[in-house]
């Protein structure tokens, strides 16, 4: 594997940047567009990002049209707010059935608008002016696109039924229908845009990875999803490859055996695709400075004033507070690859030796460990099978759909039920089966669905007495369920994140999401913190430090109530 330098790369006119949340995307977007422009070439930076913090990093106020960077001769930079976009489309689309329909078909409609394939889906009509627009492929050598549609996404705009009378007429049908009821106008700009990825003369797909085991398979999974849609131009970039290890600092050779052990397990489908790394930073990359340097060098000086953090919160206040506050039903929530698994259980624990009764379910395959430890200590466990659920409620909804739909009209159904809001409705269905039939313990779960989830399952059991639905009823399980989440005395969220910029971001979004839906959560967990260890690795140091401007915005976002735990070799 080779350093990521722009000069050995064959850059096209249109280079997206894709990959999990947190794994750096952003940076490296801002990092390539940067240096080309540097080298003389003229380029078009468009960030897609609903947590963007391109105005800190360019330190000029940004929009929706270009703005061009002062310090960065060549660079223009597009800002757009897709969850504004999102705002504004929804809207769009709901408007005129206001006053004509009851409020509760119009808050029923506002749901199916307001999840995450609908925020995508605006952000991909705002950019794809962008890359249709022959004057900007003129005037620019390259267009960069900071994050790249998903598959899935791309499959909905490519379906016939999309466009058919089918979705104007059932917007309170499947998860995510109904999103492009409002676009037939742009049919051709679409179909151009897709037909733009596709070519590889004209368009590269930058996988962006960390050197771990969940980012690995994320990128994996894209890049098979987007090679069935003909997008075949990829490469993969490994982002904060640790390379200053001192064998005599545990915590730094730990951090980098994990990295080479997740780098052995790579997924073969990424093995065929050029593939550069791009060395861990002990900086921020909060500014131009940092971003110009990201690629070639790191000018690390000796922190001599380092100190560990001492005397935060930990997870025993928490799950003491739990206890005496009498908490029935705990969820752990976050994106993936934050902890909540390994948290879930060791709350279980926790809350067993204070004398509670718990059940602890999960559907993690990979817990059997934690869940060993579980069993061993008289917790109650089970695990529900993702794919089992998943499949078994696909086939109730493909069943009640087939009955009064054409195969046309099947096949956006079954688009529909690849996307991420139809699998937590299914696990959550799962979920509240267990929940109701354990009344005399305490609930630890170790997946929350969000509360576009459960706005949306609230929202069709309301709506069902009105119109014929292609989802089945809801059980009376989640019925019971949803008021019970609702109730501040029964049950807590408890929200993990790591101490970076973009999980942080996420989690704040998750928060609002969860108070949208009428949802208490009180405590935040900050996992994996260096900056509680006692690294003496002069560069991890460095990391710690710059984890502390995170810590500190979650305290805020918790009113004090944040747990930190230490960075653990797992």
């Amino acid at each position: 594997m080779k350093a990521f330098k722009l000069s050995d790369i064959d850059l096209t006119k249109y280079l997206f940047f894709t990959g999990k949340g947190g794994v750096g995307k952003t940076s490296i977007a801002c990092a390539t567009a940067v240096g080309l422009a540097d080298n003389g070439k003229k380029i078009l930076l468009i960030s897609t990002d609903p947590a963007s913090n391109l105005q800190d990093v360019f330190n000029q106020t940004l929009n929706g049209h270009g703005t061009d960077i002062k310090e960065v001769p060549g660079l223009t930079v597009v800002n757009l707010d897709p969850e504004q976009a999102a705002a504004e489309y929804r809207e769009s689309i709901i408007a005129p059935f206001r006053g004509q329909l009851p409020n509760s078909v119009i808050q029923n409609m506002e749901e199916q608008l307001s999840g995450s394939c609908t925020v995508e889906i605006a952000a991909f009509n705002q950019f794809s002016d962008f890359i249709t627009d022959a004057d900007k492929a003129k005037e620019y050598n390259h267009i960069i696109f900071d994050t790249a549609p998903t598959g899935h996404t791309l499959r909905m705009l490519q379906l016939p039924s999309a466009w058919s009378t089918f979705i104007s007429e059932s917007t309170h049908g499947a998860s995510c229908l109904g999103q492009l009821s409002g676009l037939e106008e742009r049919k051709g700009i679409y179909k151009q845009a897709v037909e733009t990825l596709s070519d590889a003369n004209a368009t590269r797909l930058v996988l962006v990875s960390r050197p771990e085991i969940a980012p690995l398979k994320e990128a994996a999974r894209s890049s098979h999803e987007l090679q069935l849609l003909g997008i075949k131009n990829q490469l993969l970039v490994i982002n904060g490859l640790l390379q200053q290890v001192d064998e005599s600092d545990s915590v730094s050779k730990q951090i980098y055996d994990r990295q080479q052990s997740a780098l052995k397990q790579t997924p073969v489908e990424l093995l065929e695709y050029p593939s550069y790394y791009v060395p861990l930073r002990s900086y921020n990359l909060s500014n131009i400075a940092n971003i110009r340097r990201m690629l070639y060098n790191d000018n690390l000086t000796k922190n001599t004033d380092y100190q560990r953090i001492t005397g935060a919160k930990n997870i025993n206040e928490l799950v003491n507070d739990l206890y005496k506050s009498g908490k029935r039903v705990v969820f752990t929530m976050g994106k993936g690859g934050v902890g909540k698994t390994t948290l879930a259980t060791e709350i279980a624990l926790k809350l067993t030796r204070l004398g509670a009764k718990v059940h602890l379910t999960t559907t993690d395959p990979a817990n059997h460990l934690n869940y060993n430890l579980a069993i061993e200590a008289g917790i109650t466990v089970s695990r529900i099978d993702e794919a089992e659920v998943l499949e078994a409620y696909k086939n109730e909804v493909r069943s009640k759909a087939a009955e009064t739909m054409t195969a046309e009209d099947m096949e956006y159904i079954e688009e529909d039920l690849r996307s991420p809001c139809t699998q937590e409705i299914a696990v959550f269905r799962a979920f509240a089966e267990i929940v109701d039939k354990a009344e005399n313990e305490i609930i630890v779960i170790d997946t929350a669905p969000t509360g576009h989830t459960l706005l949306l399952l609230d929202a069709t059991e309301s709506y069902h007495k009105e119109v014929q639905r292609t989802h089945g009823d809801s059980p009376a399980s989640v019925r019971k369920l949803l008021p019970r989440l609702r109730n501040r005395q029964e049950t807590e969220v408890v929200i993990v994140t790591l101490p970076e910029a973009t999980p942080v971001f996420e989690a704040e979004r998750l928060q609002m999401d969860l108070q949208r839906a009428g949802i208490n959560n009180k405590w935040w967990v900050v996992n994996s913190c260096l900056s509680l260890t006692d690294t003496q690795n002069s560069f991890l140091q460095a990391k710690a430090k710059n984890e502390l401007i995170w810590i500190k915005k979650v305290e805020e976002l918790s009113n004090g109530n944040t747990a930190l735990i230490t960075w653990k070799n797992n």
